[in-house]
């Protein structure tokens, strides 16, 4: 597959993603979150305090070479993820909680990305520029609270149209989203190019099992005690935005050298939290019939 087509049908697949969240969630499900502050606290510790210093224990213990210590460095500053609410559904979650806490957490990348990448910044070697607000809010707006609004808009000035394009939607999405995943792992198999991506050494591969593995845990035990909230934060911790990070080491020609990096934790990612997913949606479904 070229990889301008590639990139066309993600951006298709992320905008789609969107709509359906502002087409079937309303202001007051999307802003819930801020009205419970004890959730959100836990939340914005596990994804925006807790991750980031795995990431910084790792790379002090780990002899990464600075391009893998780049990529980790800029996922573990990257939240609020386009995919959390997709894949959150997989696992069972609230996605009321889940649809509040992704566009609180890709609000607050324009702070927390360049005050993050600052903080590695003292302590690490990085193969990239420093990062403004601006450029952060700029690839915000454009990936995630456009389509988002769009959806919000025609909720306000055209329910009749939404209701009956609400449904279907939901279906577009979803099948978009199952193809992607699917493009992408026919691309590991048949394009050598990708295949060469992902050799960044077996250290590196280490370091991102136990980031991934570390988010999962922590995301799990602050996210609270029902089961559909815990696996939502599970998956909000260790569904970084792929999108941003790409989009930081990309504003420079030394970032280039770190998207190996990059796409490597976003196939382990997902790869790992299936057997999670399942189990979780096992146990709220459990939870439910109980």
């Amino acid at each position: 597959m070229d990889n301008g087509i590639l990139l066309k049908f993600v951006t298709l697949t992320i905008f789609t993603l969107m709509l359906t969240i502002g087409v079937n969630h309303s202001l007051e499900h999307l802003g819930s979150v801020w009205r419970q502050r004890d959730v959100l606290l836990r939340a914005l510790l596990a994804v925006i305090v807790l991750v980031p210093l795995v990431v910084i224990v790792l790379l002090w213990v780990f002899d990464l070479p600075p391009a893998v210590a780049t990529g980790l460095a800029v996922l573990a500053a990257a939240p609020g993820a386009p995919l959390t609410h997709k894949r959150s559904q997989m696992a069972g979650a609230d996605l009321t909680y889940v649809a509040s806490l992704q566009l609180t957490l890709a609000l607050l990348a324009v702070v927390v990305t360049p005050l993050t990448l600052a903080i590695f910044y003292g302590l690490f070697e990085l193969d990239i520029e420093r990062v403004s607000a601006l450029k952060v809010a700029q690839q915000v707006a454009q990936v995630t609270f456009l389509p988002v609004i769009i959806g919000l808009a025609l909720q306000r000035f055209a329910p009749q149209l939404v209701a009956v394009i609400g449904k279907p939607l939901n279906v577009i999405a979803d099948a978009l989203f199952m193809l992607l995943m699917l493009a992408l792992i026919v691309l590991l198999v048949i394009a050598p190019d990708m295949r060469a991506m992902l050799k960044v050494g077996w250290p590196a591969i280490a370091a991102i099992l136990i980031m991934v593995v570390a988010a999962l845990a922590i995301g799990h035990g602050l996210g609270g005690p029902a089961q559909d909230r815990r696996s939502a934060l599970a998956v909000a911790s260790i569904a970084r935005n792929v999108g941003l990070a790409l989009f930081v080491v990309g504003l420079s020609d030394a970032g280039h050298t770190s998207i190996p990096t990059i796409v490597t934790y976003m196939i382990l990612g997902a790869v790992i939290a299936v057997p999670y997913a399942i189990w979780s949606k096992r146990q709220v479904q459990s939870a439910t019939t109980e």
